[in-house]
């Protein structure tokens, strides 16, 4: 593989490829991040969601390169980076955003489902990572983020296979860190609490009920947005984070920390005689 500095492409904008980056978060990712001047790659599975993602950002103003790929499958995640490096001869950025989940017990996850969900999470982090780090180590501040949740570290019921998956993320992050730090390479991660996006709503959040007991879990008593997920990611790609390598930031309002006693004393006032404060 030539090097960039030797491509035609040598005096190009920086550029960032965005797994899962048609839709939701990782549409609000790209956005962000041509916003710092960085040429796009995208890539999904979904050759529609690539190209309403891609409408939208080309009429904010970026370049987009979409790339339909399945990040389960290493050939495809190989010729995805080789497109890349033909149109920009550069990668400077990876966000490994693509993810699948569903909501079941852990008894009812079928070997497919949990093979599906496993493969796009945590195998396609790795295939990512390992075949854009050529390209990512000729960058003059060559950075990875890798969008994992707080059920990675801690319990995901209903979610086995995610939670599986994102611990698997988090540990791989924490390695490769270390690994191609003598490249230049950092490694780090985002976990995002509850966000709503048309996704998640078909997926997660099915019910108001559903939706209403999760924000009540969440200390600043809200979902967040993919745009703030999407500042957190900027940040941690960006060389203002240039010493920050090996970390997972939390962008849940809280959620992982829980209410503790507080939402105990908020909802059952008869324990302690005054009214329950709404939160």
């Amino acid at each position: 593989m030539s090097s960039a500095s030797n491509s035609p492409h040598a005096d190009a904008k920086p550029v960032a490829l965005i797994t899962g980056g048609g839709t939701g978060i990782g549409r609000a990712i790209a956005a962000a991040l041509a916003q710092d001047g960085y040429n796009l790659a995208i890539a999904s599975r979904s050759v529609e969601h690539l190209a309403t993602g891609a409408g939208e950002l080309r009429g904010k103003g970026a370049k987009v390169l979409e790339v339909p790929t399945d990040v389960r499958l290493p050939e495809q995640v190989d010729r995805m980076v080789e497109a890349v490096r033909k149109e920009y001869g550069r990668l400077d950025v990876l966000v490994n955003n693509a993810a699948g989940n569903f909501i079941a017990a852990a008894e009812k996850i079928t070997p497919n489902g949990w093979r599906a969900v496993v493969g796009i999470v945590l195998d396609g982090t790795f295939f990512c990572s390992r075949a854009s780090l050529p390209l990512l180590r000729q960058s003059p501040s060559p950075s990875i983020v890798n969008i994992v949740a707080s059920y990675a570290w801690m319990a995901g019921p209903g979610t086995a296979h995610s939670a599986a998956a994102k611990a698997g993320v988090l540990a791989l992050t924490r390695t490769l860190a270390v690994e191609w730090a003598h490249y230049g390479v950092r490694v780090n991660a985002v976990a995002p609490g509850p966000v709503r996006t048309e996704g998640t709503d078909q997926q997660l959040w099915v019910s108001d009920a559903i939706v209403e007991e999760v924000r009540r879990g969440v200390p600043l008593g809200r979902f967040g947005t993919p745009e703030e997920v999407a500042e957190s990611v900027r940040f941690l790609a960006s060389p203002r984070a240039s010493y920050i390598t090996g970390q997972v930031l939390a962008v849940d309002g809280g959620q992982w920390l829980g209410n503790g006693v507080m939402d105990l004393l908020a909802s059952a006032p008869a324990l302690t005689g005054k009214p329950a404060t709404p939160k």
